[in-house]
Parts: C-alpha cells; sequence; structure tokens
C-alpha cells in the first residue's frame, strides 16, 4: 500500500468519524443530507458484498465493516433517532436521489470488466458513489450557512476521492498493466462534483471565516 492509498484511507475514515461525532455528541444532523447517507450505504452494501467470501487481510476486511457499519448507523439515527431525526430538514433535502440509481445500474450492466453478479454490483457501487454527493451539495447551497463539522465532513470525503486518484496516478507508473478505466473516470467525475466547494472551503479558511456557499 502507498502512501496515497493510506492517506484516502484515513481521510475518508475520518469524514465518517467527524460526522458520527457530531450526531453523537451534540445530537443534530443539520445540513446532512439523508438522501446523500441513504445512497453511500447502497455503495458499500453493494460493493463489500464479498466480505465475508474474499480475504484479502485485515486490513481490508476491517475497513469495510467500518464503512458498513457507520453507513447504516447514520441513516438509522437520522431515521430513528428521536432526537437526532428532529434536526434534519427534511423540506430543504428534495434531490431526487432515487432518479441516480437506474442510470447507475444501466451503466453498470454495459460497461463492466466481467459480467457476474459481484462484478456488476461492484460497478454499480463505483457509478454510484461518483454522484452520491449530489443531494449533500445541492442542501448545501440551499442553507448557504454550514457549521464547522458539516463543512469538514464533505471536504475530507472529498479529499478522500483526491487522494485515491493519485494512488491511481502512482500506480499507473509503478505497477506494469495498471489500468482501470471504470474506477478512473467516476472518481475524476466524484472529484470534480467538489470544485466548488473546494473554492469555498479554501477561500473562508484563508479568511478565517465561516463557510457560505453562493446561493
Amino acid at each position: 500500500m502507498n502512501i496515497f492509498r493510506l492517506a484516502g484511507d484515513m481521510t475518508h475514515l475520518a469524514s465518517v468519524l467527524v460526522l458520527l461525532l457530531k450526531i453523537h455528541t451534540i445530537k443534530s444532523c443539520a445540513g446532512v443530507s439523508l438522501k446523500t447517507q441513504e445512497l453511500l450505504a447502497l455503495v458499500f452494501a453493494t460493493r463489500y458484498v464479498d466480505l465475508f467470501t474474499n480475504y484479502v487481510s485485515l486490513y481490508n476486511s476491517v475497513m469495510k465493516i467500518i464503512f458498513l457499519g457507520s453507513s447504516f448507523s447514520i441513516v438509522w439515527y437520522m431515521r430513528r433517532h428521536k432526537i437526532v431525526r428532529r434536526s434534519y430538514d427534511k423540506d430543504q433535502d428534495t434531490f431526487r436521489h432515487y432518479f441516480l440509481l437506474l442510470p447507475a445500474l444501466i451503466l453498470a450492466l454495459i460497461i463492466h470488466e466481467k459480467f457476474t453478479f459481484k462484478e456488476v454490483l461492484w460497478t454499480f457501487s463505483i457509478f454510484l458513489e461518483a454522484v452520491a454527493i449530489l443531494p449533500q451539495l445541492v442542501l448545501l447551497q440551499r442553507t448557504r450557512n454550514i457549521d464547522n463539522l458539516t463543512g469538514q465532513y464533505v471536504f475530507l470525503l472529498g479529499a478522500y476521492r483526491a487522494f485515491y486518484i493519485l494512488n491511481w496516478v502512482y500506480r499507473y507508473f509503478t505497477e506494469p498493466h495498471f489500468v482501470h478505466w471504470i474506477t478512473w473516470i467516476a472518481g475524476l467525475v466524484q472529484t470534480l462534483l467538489y470544485a466548488d466547494f473546494f473554492y469555498y472551503y479554501f477561500q473562508s479558511w484563508k479568511n478565517n471565516a465561516k463557510l457560505q456557499l453562493p446561493a
């Protein structure tokens, strides 16, 4: 494992911990999109169907369990916890996220490395993850004023994918025959979706001001 892959995993893990910290300590999910969290839970559920059938390493298995468990627990808290769910802004989180499912599935059925059940589900998870952040970004744009923990969560989630792109570049030049067009293109699309947020995040950090997105 190279430093870029490790940095990507750690920033991904940090994003989850920041969101769980907000939910557990503040008992609030204000500014957090349930639609995005549901999509991410589906991403991990379809990507890690091989959790108990394809052992890679202890590190790999532990990370899969963490992301599966944390994603579904976040959805549960936002839907079922008596206190947390009161802070969920359902009226603003109106992005029709289910419209993202069918295109991702169709693409996975057409574009894949091997036509098997696990491979199609894995490819579906890659395409879906690329656009899963859209409901969250739309919600932030509508609410405009973003609290620190929510801003850090989205930033870390975007940084995770950016580090993975650096990991792919590194592996392309250091490993023979390392070519994965599906993950590369989906990862690039996902990172580009964060570009606007990154710009305003760094502007607020540079000016030591509260993060605000334009209407």
